[in-house]
This record gives structure tokens, sequence and C-alpha cells, in this order.
């Protein structure tokens, strides 16, 4: 074998067809597109989800669903946890520096006190929000609670 003499594989190369270049071509004329009619045409183009005039198929479909963009969401914050981080680091009141710096929170997060476990020492917490019972856990200790404002 010598690389002059190499042709590819048998019916391994195919002639592109020539389309609408006369009759003697076999493909001339409309150059099988069918006769009249827009996809006959240069240029033509379907609408992305045109089903030929019947409606489509996202028109068919109920709406389902709605999302609020004034919605605030709040990340969880359990009595328990702040009890073990108190037990861990003896701390007399729990601030967002503290959250951020034992990785409870991020800083763009905004959080809420909840009253899931229970709270054992006297505390001043400021969190962006509070559940109910959670104030009364805290204060039932004679502890503080001060809530962030909603804009800082």
């Amino acid at each position: 074998m010598e690389l002059h003499t190499l042709k590819p594989a048998k019916n391994s190369v195919k002639q592109n067809t020539r389309l609408g270049r006369g009759q003697g071509s076999g493909k001339g004329g409309s150059a099988s597109r069918g006769t009249k009619g827009a996809k006959s045409r240069s240029g033509y183009k379907s609408k992305r989800g045109f089903e030929g005039g019947q409606l489509p198929l996202q028109r068919r479909l109920p709406i389902v669903g709605f999302k609020n963009p004034n919605r605030v969401s709040y990340k969880p914050i359990n009595l328990n946890i702040i009890q073990e981080l108190v037990e861990k680091t003896q701390l007399t009141s729990i601030t967002p520096e503290v959250l951020w710096e034992h990785g409870l929170v991020n800083k763009r997060h905004k959080y809420k006190i909840l009253a899931n476990g229970d709270l054992k020492t006297k505390l001043e917490i400021t969190a962006h929000a509070f559940s109910d019972s959670a104030v009364a856990a805290i204060e039932k200790l004679g502890g503080k609670v001060n809530i962030l404002n909603a804009h800082a």
C-alpha cells in the first residue's frame, strides 16, 4: 500500500444532490419542494410553536401558580442550635456577626428564630424575625429580643 494509491471505501463518499438545476438533473423545476405555498418559496420560516393555525400547546395549557416578587424568605434558626452555640462559645448575646462567624447564616440571608428545642441560658438575641413562641421562650428566661431593621 502506498500513499498515492489510497482511496476512500466504496460508497462512503456521496455527491450532494444539486436541486433546481434544470430538468436533466431530475430535481429541477420545483427542486423537490412541491408546488405553491410558503414552504416552496425562499425565505420560508415558521414561527416557533406554530401548529398550522391550530391553538398551540402553550396556549392550550392552563396558567399555574404565582411568584410573588415581594416575598421575603427567612433562613430558620432554632433555639436548640443557639443553645449549642452558647454552650460551645459561652456567649451572652447572639448577633448577626456571631452567626456569620460560626457559619450559620450568610451575610445576604435574613434569618428567623424559631422555638424548636429548649433554651437554658439567658440571652440577648438580635435577628430579622422571631416566632411568637420563640419570643416567649427567650423572655421566660429573662432574655431580650432585638428585631433588626428590614432595610439594613
